[in-house]
């Protein structure tokens, strides 16, 4: 099978390492790619949002399968410009990634399906917005509608901040602010068939102890020993099943990669937010615990056949991954600092190091290129022993002034 895998982040490298090992792949593609990514797939430039230049480079190159990562070209259409060839391809339509593209679309969605969720109101101006700040109060929770690189929500106690944020949007989400731990999950679905993988916990906030601003995602872990083990199915059957089955409904279905991000409150499970990708970084933990092939998986999606698929299988033990962010992240970051360390790094037991924000320099060294720069990933029979070789291994890389948090996994990875 030939797969190209569009994307150049730690989510497509990730994707790239698992279907490298895949014995069906017989060739990986990747466009754009990145530094990392060059090691394990042949590069390819093409523009991630022009859907007739992907379809092309798929065409050209003979794929049996395209993967969109990000969220980005979802939106833009370029998987249905892929399937308009002919060519098989994992990620939503872009009416479908509506879910993510819009907040306030998801929000309707869930409305419609009966799916639990936070009380929300959409609002285009002052007057709305301040009366939806009123009636919730603290912490006030704002949303952009649309797509943000995962830094459009605020949390806060503060109003003057909370509306600061909200007036600089076109269209806000203002909703009621869900106590309890995150979860996030991930199914794969053909548009009527749901097959979820294992849950995850990322880490939002930039510093330790859930301080400072949001972000993309610092880390994550995988398993969630303190979740109950009933979750995936309540999950499957009170959220993923109806979305799936309400957008199918709609005239929209949605075929790829189904994303919930949950809440576990005093009152049940809560969706926070829906994503139509892949995210980052969970998928680093998710992907590094999955032992069934993963290509096979992803083609029956694409090609409506997942009732088909056996059932995945896991390992038993846990994985973590830390990220190295640069200076100055999730606010402008500064790139073009040389990066040391990586081939040191890589030779941890059962650890390897996932490129984001990297490239190859005139010089043939790698440097930084974006706001989240590496993922360090480690598996270990225990998340004790995942963490501790993740951290040994992040601390032979040198980045000048990158920053990563320091307690990814640590509460879950002490005695319950």
């Amino acid at each position: 099978m030939k797969v190209l895998v569009i994307g150049g982040g730690a989510r497509e490298h990730a994707l790239c390492r698992s279907l490298s090992l895949d014995p069906d792949v017989t060739a990986l593609h990747c466009a754009p790619g990145n530094a990392g990514i060059a090691e394990v797939a042949e590069q390819h430039q093409v523009n991630v949002l022009d859907g007739i230049a992907v379809a092309d480079l798929a065409g050209s190159l003979g794929v049996d399968l395209v993967i969109v990562g990000p969220e980005a070209p979802l939106v833009a259409g370029v998987a249905d410009a892929v399937r308009d060839r002919g060519i098989p391809c994992f990620g939503p339509s872009a009416a479908a990634a509506r879910l993510e593209g819009s907040k306030a679309f998801a929000k309707d969605v869930m409305a419609t399906a009966g799916v639990p969720t936070a009380r929300s109101y959409v609002c285009v101006n002052a007057e709305e917005v301040d009366e939806a700040l009123d009636a919730f109060g603290p912490p006030y929770v704002v949303k952009d509608d649309g797509l943000a690189a995962g830094k459009g929500v605020v949390v806060t106690e503060d109003v003057a901040v909370a509306r600061a944020h909200a007036l600089a949007c076109d269209r806000v989400v203002i909703e009621e602010f869900l106590d309890g731990p995150e979860v996030s999950l991930f199914a794969i679905t053909d548009g009527e068939t749901v097959l979820p993988l294992q849950p995850a916990q990322d880490f939002k906030r930039a510093l330790d102890g859930d301080e400072g601003p949001n972000t993309g995602g610092m880390g994550a872990y995988s398993p969630l020993p303190w979740a109950d083990p009933k979750l995936v199915d309540e999950v499957l059957e009170t959220v993923l099943q109806p979305t799936v089955d309400d957008l199918r409904r709609r005239g929209t279905p949605f075929s790829g990669l189904l994303y919930a991000g949950l809440a576990i409150t005093s009152r049940g499970v809560r969706v926070i937010e829906f994503n139509a990708r892949f995210g980052d970084p969970e998928t680093q933990v998710v992907l590094a615990r999955l032992k069934t092939p993963l290509a096979g998986v992803l083609l029956r999606a694409a090609t409506g056949t997942l009732e088909l698929q056996p059932p995945l299988r896991w390992s038993d033990g846990a994985a973590v991954t830390v990220v190295i962010a640069s200076h100055n992240y999730p606010g402008t970051p500064r790139t073009g600092d040389p990066i040391t360390g990586l081939a040191e790094a890589a030779e941890h037991e059962k650890t390897y190091v996932l490129h984001a924000g990297t490239k190859l320099a005139e010089s043939g060294e790698v440097v930084s290129s974006g706001g989240r720069v590496l993922s360090v990933t480690a598996t270990g029979s225990s998340l004790a022993t995942a963490r501790e070789r993740a951290y040994r291994a992040l601390d032979v890389i040198d980045l000048d002034g990158s920053h990563h948090r320091t307690d990814i996994a640590a509460r879950a990875a002490e005695p319950r």
